[in-house]
């Protein structure tokens, strides 16, 4: 499981080297509601394409080690010239897992998915979203995008109760 602790230590170290990650899935819905609802296994994050081989050095130091490269992966030049997977698992000795997904961001700060989406693009607005975990500020996507990247497919019983909670709090559908 991944606790309260685990990602606000991820979150820190990350951007004490100046990585930009957004929380989304369980904890940026929780980051959201400024408190956790429910145990998760993970932390899903999104990152830039040219971070991925910075963070994963980084999180590697800390026993993160590549678990998974999701199928909807497709594989993207960095800045640096390296090649990148752009959705993937991290996973370490504890079981802890993060799931990252890599975008690029456009010169109006839109971000445009390296990995295949089917069209999805975050508005910078979406990327907006501010919330806290433990107490601490975190960068998240929006209550709206939260909803938008919910859908398409069959929901886990905890993750419509996610959006429930994200409804009540938001008033958004």
């Amino acid at each position: 499981m991944m606790r309260a602790e685990d990602v606000i230590g991820i979150c820190r170290l990350l951007e004490a080297d100046g990585i930009q990650v957004w929380l989304t899935g369980g904890w940026g819905i929780d980051a959201l509601l400024r408190e956790q609802t429910r145990p998760h296994k993970d932390l899903d994050v999104i990152m830039l394409v040219d971070d991925v081989v910075r963070m994963r050095e980084l999180l590697g130091r800390d026993g993160y080690n590549l678990k998974e490269i999701w199928s909807e992966n497709l594989w993207a030049m960095d800045a640096s010239g390296c090649e990148t997977a752009t959705a993937f698992v991290l996973r370490d000795s504890m079981g802890r897992e993060i799931d990252a997904h890599a975008m690029h961001l456009d010169a109006q700060g839109n971000g445009l998915p390296a990995w295949e989406s089917e069209g999805l693009i975050f508005q910078r607005q979406d990327l907006a979203g501010e919330g806290l975990i433990g107490g601490v500020p975190v960068r998240c996507i929006t209550p709206q995008m939260q909803v938008m990247c919910h859908t398409g497919y069959a929901l886990p019983e905890v993750q419509v109760r996610d959006l429930e909670l994200l409804h009540v709090m938001f008033d958004i559908r």
